[in-house]
């Protein structure tokens, strides 16, 4: 494949450097594409989520680029930084610990602000967590929907659980910690149902490799067993279309919904104003803001 063309800066300024979002392995290091490896040599930096991870990765390929560290706490100077070098003239390669920048992983930002400024962005496709274990947990492929790391707090968790098994026909990618996997799983059951089938991908493309698929209620058994290290990749079938959908109704007895109800009271004790718990809970839970400002009047009066 041919190299990008460089943009061109306004007057005065010269040729733009190119923001490349490099994916790098998930597990085993030979899962990098000869393009990465290339495009890793010839940058002027690498901008990392963790130093200390990616250079094992370089010196693997006896790539001896520049590492700067670029990650969730990096403050806003650094990303001013980083785009003032490209708009000098240098290339800057972009990488997560693991898969693809951007995707449950730092790197947005950046993206957004080269963007911004005119840069060239370029991706660099590679090893994926979410398609790793979708295509081997042996569950439907051909609609599916990634929801990342569920919310921490257990209420608001298990609501957004809630409103994915009554409506989502799709399957369903979630990832999660090790040591917090055997809980989840026993949360899913209890709001998929313990026949719904899923998967769980641990170890994806290492040596231990290991797939624990079946019924949820099963899975979250066995699963209090499994080494509970790092993290995993749950895929969840989606809802199966003859299957009755719960009680769109908000009203139990008069009273809201209490998956609704519930998030809605964790947002304001949180200290969000009416206006914005009402966005994030309708966010969260995909509800209509109608149906959440009508549970949030319900609570009030």
């Amino acid at each position: 494949m041919a190299r990008p063309e460089r943009a061109r800066a306004p007057t005065g300024v010269g040729v733009l450097g190119t923001l490349y979002i490099v994916s790098t392995p998930i597990g085993n290091l030979e899962d990098i594409t000869l393009r990465a490896l290339r495009v890793l040599k010839e940058v002027n930096v690498v901008a990392a989520e963790d130093t200390r991870h990616t250079v094992k990765l370089l010196s693997h390929y006896d790539i001896r680029t520049p590492l700067i560290a670029y990650h969730q706490h990096s403050d806003a100077g650094r990303t001013a930084n980083l785009v003032a070098r490209l708009l000098e003239g240098q290339s800057i390669a972009l990488v997560t610990d693991a898969g693809t920048p951007g995707v449950s992983d730092p790197g947005g930002e950046l993206i957004t602000a080269a963007i911004d400024a005119g840069v060239v962005v370029v991706p660099i496709p590679g090893a994926s967590a979410v398609l790793t274990a979708l295509v081997g947990g042996g569950l439907p492929t051909v609609r599916f929907a990634f929801e990342g790391f569920l919310p921490r707090t257990k209420s608001t968790r298990r609501s957004k659980l809630a409103g994915l098994a009554g409506t989502e026909l799709r399957t369903l990618v979630f990832y999660e910690a090790g040591n917090r996997t055997a809980d989840t799983l026993a949360e899913m059951a209890q709001a998929f149902g313990p026949e719904r089938l899923c998967a769980v991908g641990r170890e994806l493309t290492k040596r231990f490799e290991e797939f624990i698929r079946g019924p949820l209620g099963d899975v979250a058994a066995r699963y209090k067993t499994v080494d509970q290290r790092g993290e995993v990749t749950i895929v969840v079938a989606g809802k199966p279309e003859n299957e009755p959908s719960p009680n769109p109704s908000l009203r139990k007895g008069g009273e809201p919904e209490e998956a609704i109800a519930s998030a809605l009271r964790e947002a304001l004790a949180g200290g969000a104003s009416e206006r914005d718990a009402v966005r994030q809970v309708s966010a969260d839970l995909k509800a209509s803001r109608r149906e959440v400002y009508a549970a949030m009047l319900a609570l009030k009066g």
